[in-house]
């Protein structure tokens, strides 16, 4: 018996290719530096949404789009790579929490410094 559920382990190895494939064979300019960060797998194992971050977060909609329209040849590319009934569709989706986790560590950077230089006009009573 596996640790883990049958689409956690499709989806590990959905992510790994997918990077692969982005890295190797889509050359496009407009893509930039992306890194797959993720993959979910549907329980039946017929759609991933696959998470990315993108070096520049200004174009991440535009990498996001581009490679939206491109999945129908990374799903043909994924299929020729991996052994399975279906391949799943894909739709790829911007990974938030790279972002959501810099906006959390630039608040406790600012609670920090407020920690360590207190206001001279405060009372201390």
């Amino acid at each position: 018996m596996h640790p883990y559920k049958r689409s956690a382990r499709v989806g590990d190895l959905i992510r790994e290719e997918i990077a692969d494939i982005i890295m190797n064979k889509i050359k496009h300019k407009d893509l930039g530096f992306v890194t797959v960060t993720g993959a979910k797998v549907s329980d039946d194992l017929r759609n991933a949404t696959i998470y990315l971050s993108v070096l520049k977060y200004e174009d991440a909609n535009k990498t996001l789009r581009k490679l939206n329209s491109l999945s129908a040849l990374i799903k043909g590319e994924l299929g020729r790579r991996l052994k399975m009934k279906y391949v799943p569709a894909l739709a790829f989706r911007i990974d938030e929490s790279i972002q959501y986790g810099m906006k959390i560590d630039k608040l406790l950077d600012e609670v920090k410094s407020e920690r360590s230089h207190p206001d001279e006009d405060e009372d201390l009573f």
